[in-house]
């Protein structure tokens, strides 16, 4: 399976992990509700959200292989 990394775009990722939608609630990301989440990468939300990168992507992996 593939990883989530700063590049993968939102969209993707939910698409690669069914938690993801929870993950990013809980860090305080609505992204995945969001138009730009088509266009938008894990790194660029991040830097609006002021969320830790390397925490949320150690997370969004979680479970993944």
């Amino acid at each position: 399976m593939a990883k989530i990394t700063k590049d993968t775009l939102i969209s993707d990722c939910l698409e690669l992990n069914p938690n993801a939608p929870d993950i990013l609630m809980e860090a305080g990301m609505h992204c995945f509700g969001c138009a730009l989440a088509h266009g938008e990468t894990i790194e660029q939300a991040v830097a609006v959200h002021g969320e830790d990168l390397e925490t949320l992507l150690k997370r969004l992996n979680e479970g993944l292989e």
